[in-house]
């Protein structure tokens, strides 16, 4: 995925994740609700997503579709997060990751499982 969405557009992106096909206007709605945001700091995010080719609007009702789906965002954003601050190397960040916090036997359990379909 060549696309980089920041911050700001991740948020109106999620909504349209979770809700599926949306008017911009809900999405001002919700992201007002939300995180009291101005409608048209909304309105200019939308926008800003539709250039880079993350959101399609179409009439009636300018209807919002996700054109990149949260998977493909979260494996960019991971790959460029293991590039940019861990050399590369995925061992590194699972490596970081599991010496952050105490993990229950549950999710270890869980860890092993996937590291075990990965084989």
């Amino acid at each position: 995925m060549d696309i980089k969405l920041f911050d700001s557009e991740l948020k109106v992106m999620d909504v349209l994740w979770r809700e599926g096909d949306t008017p911009a206007r809900e999405i001002a709605r919700v992201l007002t609700d939300e995180l009291g945001w101005n409608v048209n700091t909304t309105y200019t995010l939308i926008k800003r997503c539709m250039k880079k080719g993350a959101i399609a609007r179409s009439e009636p009702g300018f209807m919002c579709h996700a054109l990149v789906s949260k998977s493909a965002v979260q494996e960019a954003e991971t790959d460029e997060l293991i590039q940019k601050i861990y050399d590369g190397s995925a061992n590194k960040l699972f490596a970081a990751l599991l010496g952050r916090k105490k993990l229950s036997e549950e999710q270890i359990e869980k860890l092993k499982q996937i590291v075990g379909d990965l084989e």
